[in-house]
C-alpha cells in the first residue's frame, strides 16, 4: 500500500482518499482533504499557514535536523523480495520509531523549559513594576521636580531672611 504526502499539509493520503492536481507540465500535487485543495488553488503559502507541518518547522516547533527523519525518506529503487532483509527492516523501524520519540520528548522539553523561562521573566518584570512603581520615572517629571525644589528652596531662604530681621 503506497502511503503519499499531502502537498500542502504533509500529512498522509491513504489510497482512495484526497484529490490529485495534474498540472500541464505533469507535476501531480495530492491533497488529503478539500481544505488543502482550496488552500492551493488561493495560493496560500503552507509557511504561513499556522496549522500545517511546514509552519510548525518553520517556526521551531517540531524537529527539523534529525537523523531519524532520514530512515522516512521515501525510495523509489525497487528490491528483491528477502525474508531477512524484511525482518531486519521491521526492526529496525521500531528501534528509529523508539529513537525518534525520544528525541522529540527531549525537543519538546527543551522547548517548554523556554517558554517557561520567557514567562517566568515577564511576571517577574510585571511583579517588579507594580512593587517599586515609585522608580519609574515619566520623561518630564525630573526637570518639574527640580523646578520645584528650587522654588523651595527660594521661598525658605526669603523666610529666613524675614525671620532675621
Amino acid at each position: 500500500m503506497r502511503l503519499e504526502k499531502c502537498y500542502f499539509c504533509s500529512s498522509t493520503v491513504y489510497p482512495g482518499h484526497g484529490i490529485q492536481f495534474v498540472r500541464n507540465d505533469a507535476k501531480i500535487f495530492r491533497f488529503c482533504r478539500s481544505k488543502c485543495h482550496k488552500n492551493f488553488k488561493m495560493k496560500r503559502n503552507p509557511r504561513k499557514v499556522a496549522w500545517t507541518k511546514a509552519f510548525r518547522r518553520a517556526h521551531g516547533k517540531e524537529m527539523t535536523i534529525d537523523p531519524t527523519l532520514e530512515f522516512e525518506k521515501r525510495r523509489n529503487v525497487p528490491v528483491k523480495y528477502d525474508r531477512e532483509l524484511v525482518a531486519s527492516t521491521v526492526k529496525a523501524m521500531k528501534r528509529v520509531a523508539e529513537i525518534k520519540a525520544r528525541r522529540e520528548r527531549v525537543f519538546y522539553k527543551n522547548r517548554m523549559v523556554k517558554a517557561g523561562k520567557k514567562e517566568h521573566e515577564r511576571s517577574d518584570m510585571l511583579k517588579d513594576i507594580s512593587t517599586h512603581i515609585d522608580l519609574v520615572v515619566a520623561p518630564g517629571v525630573r526637570e518639574r521636580v527640580k523646578e520645584k525644589i528650587a522654588d523651595e528652596k527660594k521661598k525658605a531662604s526669603t523666610t529666613k531672611m524675614e525671620v532675621d530681621e
